[in-house]
């Protein structure tokens, strides 16, 4: 199912630059795993070494914060859209 996933600037150098990506997919995890496989390199910046999202990295299916839903397993439906959001730090 096509799906958009739209990305932070932060990583846009890693997908030339563009700020939405369409991908198909069945589940979040699946979008994010052939975000990947089309940009190489930004699953490094989102997935830590055991695939688990990065703590730091949050991800949103149609506003809902995947981690209290399904967490990569979540379905995804025909034109809904993924935000990768970095969470901010600093002071």
């Amino acid at each position: 199912m096509p799906v958009s996933i739209r990305i932070p600037t932060q990583l846009r150098s890693l997908t030339a630059n563009e700020s939405e990506i369409t991908v198909s997919a069945n589940t979040v995890g699946e979008a994010l795993r052939e975000l990947d496989q089309s940009h190489p390199g930004i699953g490094e910046r989102i997935f830590d070494e055991t695939g688990k999202v990065r703590r730091f990295v949050n991800v949103f299916l149609s506003d809902e914060d995947v981690r209290f839903l399904g967490g990569l397993e979540t379905p995804v439906t025909d034109g809904q859209v993924i935000s990768i959001v970095p969470a901010v730090a600093g002071g």
